[in-house]
């Protein structure tokens, strides 16, 4: 057998891309609410409005530092603009259906998202929305009926907008306690009904994109090394507090990792490599490996960083990291320190263009090996159990004449990312407990806010501008995934 027998084969999506209902029952807005659509060449934009003057506008939604709104203004939603989260794929309306069809597929798990601002609308409120409560409740139920196992991220991109304007978001210490009072209203709601838990997606993205990952509208290196902090408190604090609650509870970090390689054998190359790896690292060095690394300490020195924080912090850190490792993994990048090589192309990517692989419709290269890399990378470092969350392919999907759509190029990366994966398992010995490649029904697009980019093996009939019947079908790869389940990764035909 390549796999235990008990491997959690499954596909993943996020409440702020799939779900929809934006305002309904209660919910209140998040960050992703205010947030319009971009595409491969224009960036997206964050909307807002000056409640003194009245004046509105739209900020990029640039990655990295700087500020995302003006002085005195506040992030909204404003009357006449497109917003692709406030119906998403529409999961709120279609959870029976697209269950039913996950399960047609076989699968073992369901990693999804809770929408932190349906369970608390302002994030700081006294009390929970139990119509929000009640939701959750239907889609837990609804995923016992057909056996899958849920794997559910407590925050995914979608930070209470309340949170962000009052408090310029995990900039502020008070989330912490916010974080674990939403944490505590779930974990003893839905204890029984969900065993795997995941605290921050991508956690480490609060470098690059702070205002999606920590609802930061100023996202100065200060405040995005005091997010990070933060959020790493707070994760800890959820650990304990869910073991607590029930001892079964498995508790994980989720880490945005791509594989860097240098492009030369230059040895400065080489230690940019090594650097670039360095930074994406030091967020499960803290989370799962239960302390801050001598390189980052030195860094926040040389950048004036002064954290607030607490001698317990630490402790805290090192007691309740996290139970097991999960990432999201799509591709490899390439650095260099030679000026003369030509900066690659391509949605979120870094450094120049790897001229072994083949690249995506995004610019992303399809990388057979990184999986095997990533895996071992992770299980060296760590020797906890890994669990791969996030891994697929965006790609432009027709509706064929005979009403089918044929995706060839999907099937054929997911083959070479299994196989991979099945390598790291089977010759290197890594500890996996699972799979659950992303967007596994067709979603918004957290990068580019595009339904064009579509990753799922299920098509949702819905269009960048919002139009569409949102009428599920399924693609080839459905089928083919299906195999996959059914005979545990042992046949990739």
């Amino acid at each position: 057998m390549s796999f235990k027998k008990d491997f959690l084969w499954g596909g993943a999506t996020a409440a702020n891309q799939f779900e929809g209902g934006y305002n309904e029952d209660g919910k209140g807005l998040s960050t992703a609410d205010v947030m319009t659509a971009g595409t491969y060449e224009t960036p997206r934009h964050i909307t807002w409005r000056n409640p003194d003057t009245g004046e509105t506008g739209f900020s990029e939604l640039k990655f990295g530092g700087g500020k995302f709104v003006p002085e005195g203004a506040q992030a909204a939603v404003l009357d006449g603009e497109y917003y692709p989260s406030h119906v998403a794929s529409d999961f709120y309306h279609h959870y029976k259906e697209d269950i039913k069809l996950i399960a047609d597929m076989g699968y073992k798990t369901y990693r999804m998202s809770i929408n932190w601002s349906r369970i608390f609308p302002n994030g700081d409120d006294e009390t929970p929305n139990e119509k929000g409560l009640e939701f959750y409740d239907h889609v837990f139920d609804e995923l016992n009926k057909y056996h899958i196992e849920p794997l559910v991220t407590l925050s995914h991109y979608e930070t209470p907008l309340n949170l962000a304007n009052k408090y310029n978001g995990w900039a502020s210490r008070k989330l912490i306690d916010f974080f674990v009072k939403y944490a505590k209203t779930v974990f003893e709601r839905y204890n029984g009904k969900v065993k795997y838990w995941l605290t921050f997606n991508e956690i480490n993205c609060m470098d690059m994109m702070p205002f999606v990952a920590g609802g930061l509208l100023d996202g100065s290196v200060q405040n995005r090394a005091q997010g990070a902090h933060n959020q790493f408190v707070a994760s800890a604090l959820a650990v304990k507090l869910g073991h607590e609650i029930n001892p079964d509870y498995k508790i994980g970090q989720m880490l945005a990792y791509g594989q860097i390689y240098p492009y030369t054998a230059d040895p400065a190359d080489q230690f940019k490599a090594l650097k670039q790896m360095d930074d994406t690292l030091f967020y499960s060095d803290v989370q799962t490996g239960g302390h801050y690394p001598a390189s980052r300490i030195k860094y926040y020195e040389r950048e004036g960083v002064k954290l607030d924080d607490k001698p317990e912090d630490y402790e805290l850190l090192a007691k309740y990291s996290a139970d097991f490792l999960s990432f999201s993994c799509y591709t490899s990048n390439v650095v260099t320190t030679h000026e003369d090589v030509g900066q690659d192309a391509g949605n979120l990517q870094i450094g120049v263009k790897n001229p072994y692989l083949k690249t995506s419709d995004w610019g992303w290269a399809t990388d057979p090996y990184v999986l095997r890399m990533a895996l071992n990378t992770l299980y060296d470092r760590y020797r906890k159990p890994l669990w791969i969350v996030e891994n697929g392919l965006g790609a432009v999907d027709e509706i064929s004449e005979d009403g089918k759509i044929h995706d060839p190029y999907r099937i054929e990366y997911l083959r070479e990312n299994i196989a991979s994966m099945r390598d790291a398992v089977t010759i290197d010995g890594v500890d996996l407990m699972g799979y659950t490649s992303w967007g596994c029904i067709d979603l918004v697009s957290a990068g580019t806010g595009e339904m064009k980019k579509r990753y799922g093996y299920i098509y949702v009939d819905r269009n960048n501008d919002g139009s569409g019947s949102l009428k599920r079908i399924p693609k080839d790869s459905f089928y083919w995934y299906k195999n996959v389940i059914e005979t545990n990764g042992e046949s990739l035909d």
